[in-house]
């Protein structure tokens, strides 16, 4: 077996493979070669959350603005901030408002936030920025002392990517590391017509399906393992009655897979699933729910023309 310490990712495998019901931690869809699949998953034309919360951020902005009732310097903090393009809508408005701001992105990862302070930089050159590295709430704790006002930003519907418990969870510690007046606005997908929710995340193109495969190749690549993909398929199921998706890998046959690495076989069964990722849908009522149980307050939801998507507006 290699010596070497194991890296979460081997870590989660084993642990996931090696489960009653396997599953694998949808984080890991987002190496280099799965992140290029997800941006052309944003531009299917069946997967709407991408250009619904773009539209909102490019349209509604100077409403979100009014909304905030910030009479002085703020912050504006983002969880997660990918590479910016949506937010980018939103800062601009905020600029020709004349609104001072500033912006303060966090990610783990050094290299996204310097591709995302470059392409803010290059789209607006007047924009206030301190990026910090490091875990959401450990840069949370080292901001708890400012007196300035902040609007916190989780966008994209991740939200919905975490079980009941476990998003409240993240937004009560959202919560504590915040200020009375302090605001979150939370991307949140929600409850529409199963057809168009289905079409999104098992879209005809195959690249959905793609997307998943891709777990399976990480699994060969950084654990040495045998994974014969054409002996695997995809499934994506919508269960309207709790506005949640679930989707699956799906092992064909009985059979094995060998990792070197990790020195072990993960044993399968014919149709045996592997779960992959969950999505959940949100109605108003649930939403009212949820920042009620988590110390917040829903100021008001900002929706798209066909109201499948909201950046919902809380206040602590």
């Amino acid at each position: 077996m290699n010596t070497t310490a194991p890296t979460p990712f081997a870590e989660d495998i084993l642990h996931g493979l090696k489960s009653d019901e396997k599953h694998i931690p949808s984080k890991y869809f987002y190496d280099d070669n799965g992140s290029r699949i997800f941006m052309q998953i944003m531009k299917m034309p069946e997967y709407y959350p991408t250009d619904c919360e773009f539209e909102i951020l490019t349209g509604q902005s100077g409403n979100i603005l009014d909304s905030l009732n910030f009479n002085e310097p703020f912050n504006i903090v983002e969880f997660g901030s990918g590479d910016g393009m949506k937010t980018r809508q939103m800062l601009k408005a905020f600029l020709d408002r004349k609104a001072d701001f500033t912006y303060i992105p966090i990610d783990i990862s050094q290299e996204a936030l310097n591709a995302l302070e470059k392409n803010i930089k290059t789209a607006l050159p007047d924009v206030k920025m301190k990026p910090k590295t490091g875990d959401y709430f450990d840069v949370l704790k080292s901001m708890a002392d400012t007196k300035v006002p902040n609007l916190f930003l989780f966008m994209g519907g991740n939200i919905g990517n975490y079980h009941l418990d476990e998003a409240k969870d993240l937004l009560n510690k959202f919560n504590d590391g915040m200020k009375k007046g302090d605001m979150l606005l939370l991307g949140m997908d929600l409850r529409k017509n199963p057809q168009v929710i289905q079409k999104a995340y098992d879209d005809p193109h195959g690249i959905t399906k793609a997307f998943n495969m891709n777990l399976l190749k990480r699994i060969n690549s950084e654990l040495d393992a045998d994974a014969n993909l054409d002996q695997f398929d995809f499934y994506s199921f919508y269960n309207p009655e709790n506005g949640e998706v679930h989707t699956y890998l799906i092992s064909l046959k009985k059979q094995q897979i060998h990792s070197n690495v990790l020195d072990t076989d993960f044993s399968f069964e014919k149709d045996e699933l592997i779960w992959t990722e969950l999505s959940k849908k949100f109605s108003l009522e649930e939403i009212n729910r949820l920042a009620k149980s988590t110390g917040f307050q829903v100021v008001r939801n900002f929706m798209d023309c066909r109201h499948y998507f909201t950046d919902s507006l809380w206040v602590k």
